[in-house]
């Protein structure tokens, strides 16, 4: 088995290698070339998919190293000093894919999405493999909790297909809330809390009162002019930043400007990419509702950065940053110094913000206790994350221990885990939140499913 994962293992990371803005490209040509497209469409719309990824990815690095050290540097003021240093989601997919289980994730991941397909359980064609990962990281923590591989291998199919479920899910509000027209979001970051915000937003409708605030990016314009543009948003958070981070005159405005920059672009660059998928989503549905009338409306799955263009995403982002570092200050018990992770904050409450039909006051306030429940998760998986990273010689973890305040802190993964470990409270869960899942499905059934009604 050793001898097989090694050289699984190189031709994965060789692969890997080349990175999502490579890889995409390469992988949707084929696809289109296999759903019957002209090679050189297939090609022209593949490679306008990778460079609509590098705008993103280019755009989303100014946001990072804008608000990365900005959000340090609240840690730094407000005195936190606490025993598990936050490496970040790029730390943890590195560590997970240099471990056992990842390179077996991506044949099993396209082998339970063809079937799903196949047999009518999923409408998402998931060609986002980079992200994978998100799968092989629970497989991995099985792995590592119960040393036995194929429990891990379980784990990580469990987690796709609960993926793949949420994705189709959520892909309809999608279409009409953030403009993806034939897009799912199979990311385990994002897609995990999407059934919490369903169930934080249907109750926050029957609260008086509460049920009328909407803190919307596009009645906010419309009722503010200019002020109430995106890039003014993103203006008026960056000095907020600033002035949190207490920056001089010039680097506070430098963050407004640069924030301002990236409310304004983002959504531009997430257009090209949709430009460039269409024709691919268009050959797919065509070829597959000739051959198999049943298999209609299919999604393809890609990377939740395409969903954080959207002005109530980043704007809820910022806003929690701050919060954030003021819950991990305040919880007692509390072990994760939250660093890598604040400036990621969009990506983990964007299916919330989803969920609230871009009410930000709304997503905020689901989106707090879930922070909570982040910071103690990833305190729990302090030990087990510290050991995988020593397995791969981590640098950071040989003398100190880490954590990953979200994807470490991930409550699905956790149950998961708990679940292979056979934790009695774990187990008695697993009706329990079935039981709600169908509640929340149900009582939001008109409302999600009318979205794409609606299309």
């Amino acid at each position: 088995m050793g001898a097989v994962a090694s050289q699984v293992n190189n031709i994965v990371q060789a692969f890997l290698g080349m990175g999502a803005t490579v890889m995409l490209p390469i992988i949707l040509f084929i696809v289109g070339i296999c759903f019957k497209m002209k090679p050189g469409q297939a090609f022209k719309s593949g490679l306008t998919v990778g460079i609509g990824f590098v705008g993103i990815n280019a755009i989303i690095g100014i946001l990072t190293a804008n608000v990365g050290p900005a959000a340090q540097a609240m840690v730094k003021n407000a005195g936190l000093h606490l025993s598990a240093a936050d490496v970040g989601w790029p730390a943890l997919s590195a560590i997970t894919w240099g471990l056992p289980i990842a390179p077996f994730v991506i044949p099993l991941t396209i082998l339970i999405d063809i079937i799903m397909i196949v047999t009518n359980k999923t409408r998402t064609v998931d060609v986002d493999m980079w992200n994978y990962w998100h799968f092989a990281l629970a497989g991995t923590l099985v792995y590592y909790v119960t040393d036995n591989f194929w429990l891990g291998i379980l784990a990580a199919a469990i987690i796709a297909v609960i993926i793949f479920k949420l994705a189709d899910w959520a892909a309809p509000m999608g279409e009409k809330y953030f403009g993806l027209k034939g897009i799912s979001l199979p990311t385990v970051s994002s897609a995990t809390f999407w059934p919490i915000g369903l169930l934080g937003n249907w109750i926050l409708d029957k609260i008086p009162g509460v049920r009328k605030v909407n803190w919307d990016p596009q009645k906010i314009q419309k009722r503010f002019g200019v002020m109430g543009e995106p890039m003014m948003i993103g203006l008026i958070l960056g000095i907020l930043f600033g002035v949190l981070a207490r920056y001089d005159v010039t680097k506070i405005l430098t963050t407004g400007v640069n924030l301002a920059g990236v409310m304004l672009l983002l959504p531009r660059m997430t257009r090209v990419l949709l430009e460039g998928l269409m024709p691919i989503s268009q050959a797919v549905q065509k070829f597959l509702t000739k051959r198999f009338p049943d298999k209609k409306n299919l999604f393809i799955g890609l990377d939740i950065a395409v969903a954080i263009g959207n002005p109530a995403v980043i704007s809820t982002g910022l806003l929690l940053t701050p919060i954030a570092v003021v819950l991990a200050f305040i919880l007692p018990g509390n072990n994760t110094l939250p660093l890598a992770d604040l400036s990621n904050l969009a990506v983990f409450c964007s299916m919330i913000v989803l969920a609230c039909k871009g009410n930000v006051f709304r997503a905020l306030i689901i989106s707090i206790p879930c922070i909570i429940g982040d910071l103690y998760i990833s305190s729990a998986m302090v030990p087990i994350i510290t050991k995988m990273a020593r397995g791969v010689h981590f640098a950071q973890a040989q003398h100190s221990d880490i954590t990953s305040f979200l994807d470490g802190g991930n409550p699905l993964r956790f149950w998961i885990v708990k679940i292979f470990q056979l934790n009695w409270f774990a187990l008695v869960l697993i009706p329990i939140v079935g039981l709600l899942i169908w509640f929340i499905y149900k009582a939001t059934k008109k409302e999600v499913l009318g979205s794409e009604n609606d299309q």
